[in-house]
């Protein structure tokens, strides 16, 4: 090994003794509500997949016609030669779902949120950020160089506190999830429009947790709390509910305009591969048209807090397709992820720092294509997990 990394198997040992090192597990088939791991069947209780989109065959076959269509891949970044009439059509279905003027599809979720946020703020500026949003806004927020001040999670009322004890700058932005992933409850939004308003500040809102699963529509959460037209930079991704992959961001014209000269995550990158674009617009007919699938993830994912919390787990608050089952420890939350393997149950231990300290994990998610066998299936691994980690978890 070079002399340069000679410290490398001294920061594994450390990560490995604080059960922190991560390892992966292989899957060889779509995820669906089972899935096969060293060829035997699992249920699947962690995927984002959360309309079961992912393998459903009018996804597929779009994805297949795009492949015959315009390749593997977009062979080019957008501002070069990348930008297809596929990639057109769905930002405009993007900017209709979320009633904007406008719509820029990423390759990925991460790279708009990191792509966007120094866009919009940099030296000078300030942005308010919730102390739990997900790592691609807190790269982003980072890579800005703006002042960033971290407020306390979904308090609006120390948020403004801190607004008014921060002076003001050139911008000021807040930015936000709107479903907090590792938790699963919904961010105060109508409290985050009403101060972005009052003090004139930018609010920037991902709805990558949201998008298909809330609102009349499924437009999200900026739709289930009747906000339309008043979050000004709306970003989420096409590989959660969606079942794709890619990520963008919509608002209005002006917004877009600038993001196409100025989002680093956009202009220095291959475009999003046809496929993928292909698939999200088939899935966005999907969530038009068969409303009852977020209906079902609704109602299953109560059922599953509720017999996590009938065998005495602390089960976090939610409003989504996400079950926050505290367990503690790291290596606590990894007997439970064991004892869950050993019913066939796949549905890994979430540490930090994906979770602060002294709240590991097990994160489970339901997916519409999930029946009640499923659900019984996740209540024998739950009983595993309870033998497993004991009665003070």
């Amino acid at each position: 090994m070079s002399a340069g990394l000679a410290w490398l198997p001294a920061a594994l040992s450390e990560l490995r003794d604080a059960d922190l090192l991560r390892e992966l597990t292989y899957c060889s088939s779509s995820p669906g509500p089972c899935v096969l791991l060293g060829g035997e069947e699992h249920l699947l209780l962690a995927s984002n997949n959360y309309l079961g989109l992912a393998g459903h065959p009018a996804v597929l076959a779009a994805a297949h016609a795009a492949i015959d269509e315009y390749g593997a891949g977009a062979g080019a970044s957008r501002l070069v030669t990348g930008s297809l009439d596929l990639h057109r059509r769905l930002e405009r279905r993007l900017a209709d779902l979320k009633s904007c003027g406008d719509a820029l599809v990423f390759p990925t979720g991460f790279q708009a949120n990191v792509g966007t946020i120094p866009a919009l703020a940099g030296p000078g500026d300030v942005i308010f950020s919730d102390e739990l949003n997900h790592a691609s806004i807190i790269d982003g927020c980072r890579l800005s160089r703006a002042s960033v001040v971290r407020y306390p999670h979904a308090d609006a009322d120390a948020l403004e506190a801190l607004i008014r004890s921060t002076p003001a700058p050139n911008r000021r932005l807040i930015v936000s999830d709107t479903v907090f992933s590792m938790d699963g409850d919904l961010a105060p939004l109508p409290d985050l429009v009403a101060l972005a308003e009052r003090h004139d500040c930018a609010l920037m809102v991902d709805e990558a947790h949201a998008t298909g699963l809330l609102g009349a529509n499924g437009a999200g959460a900026i739709e289930h709390f009747g906000l339309a037209g008043r979050v000004p930079v709306v970003m989420g991704t096409l590989s959660k509910a969606l079942g794709a992959q890619g990520g963008y961001v919509a608002g209005h014209t002006d917004l877009c305009d600038y993001l196409r000269t100025r989002a680093r995550g956009f202009v220095f990158t291959t475009a999003l591969a046809p496929a993928a674009a292909a698939a999200s617009l088939a899935a966005l007919d999907i969530v038009r048209d068969e409303p009852w699938r977020r209906d079902r993830v609704g109602a299953l994912a109560a059922r599953l807090g509720a017999a996590a919390k009938e065998r005495g787990f602390r089960v976090l608050p939610t409003r989504s397709a996400v079950v926050g089952v505290v367990i503690g420890s790291p290596g606590d939350a990894l007997d439970a992820a064991a004892a869950f393997r050993t019913e066939r149950v796949w549905a890994p231990a979430i540490r930090p720092p994906s979770v602060p300290e002294g709240t590991s994990r097990l994160r489970l998610t339901v997916m519409a294509s999930h029946d009640d066998e499923h659900l019984e299936w996740a209540f024998r691994a739950l009983d595993a997990a309870r033998a497993s980690v004991g009665p003070t978890c």
